[in-house]
């Protein structure tokens, strides 16, 4: 009983496909045969990105803010590009995961699209759209540019579900104000 169960499990679409021409099949059998290999194919994929996703995620790459930006009253530390797709890039490569990106425009928005896809052929996606970045007197092209790189730096980290150091708090811990005892006064009463 064992063994029938091993060698069931080790039979595939391909190999009833591959008997079913030896046997002479006729040609709506071998398009079922096909199809079903297909949709096997397809879920033996799927399940090994997951795996693979599963398996980068459980030792995720450290991501820190290497780059400091200041013009005018803005001020902030990121996470650069190349430090992202650096570190993210050799984690998923150590499991057949690679990491790639299209990117789409419009008269107002731009659109950036990471997909991840596995060596077996299964690929998930995630798109981020937004206007051309026109902060710090940058001209049309730097604009574009700039949101680009944001965009592809958030996509990989949204696909990935990584994030950077020290993540980003808008600046609100700078802006935390305290009520004072007048206040405090007011609202007891």
């Amino acid at each position: 009983p064992y063994e029938a169960k091993e060698v069931q499990a080790q039979t595939t679409p391909a190999m009833l496909l591959n008997l079913a021409i030896e046997k002479g099949a006729d040609l709506d059998k071998l398009e079922k045969l096909m199809d079903l290999q297909i949709r096997w194919a397809e879920r033996e994929a799927r399940m090994a990105y997951t795996s693979a996703m599963s398996n980068f995620k459980a030792d995720p790459p450290d991501i820190d803010k290497d780059c400091h930006v200041k013009y005018g009253q803005t001020e902030y530390n990121h996470a650069s590009l190349a430090n992202v797709t650096e570190k993210v890039n050799a984690g998923l490569s150590k499991y057949g995961l690679s990491a790639a990106w299209t990117t789409t425009q419009t008269e107002k928005l731009i659109g950036v699209t990471c997909r991840i896809t596995h060596a077996l052929g299964h690929s998930e996606e995630t798109t981020l759209t937004a206007a051309p970045d026109t902060s710090g007197s940058k001209n049309s092209i730097q604009a574009m540019g700039s949101t680009i790189t944001y965009l592809e730096r958030y996509t990989l980290l949204s696909l990935t579900g990584l994030a950077t150091r020290e993540q980003d708090d808008d600046g609100q811990a700078s802006e935390a104000t305290y009520i004072i005892e007048e206040q405090i006064k007011i609202i007891t009463d």
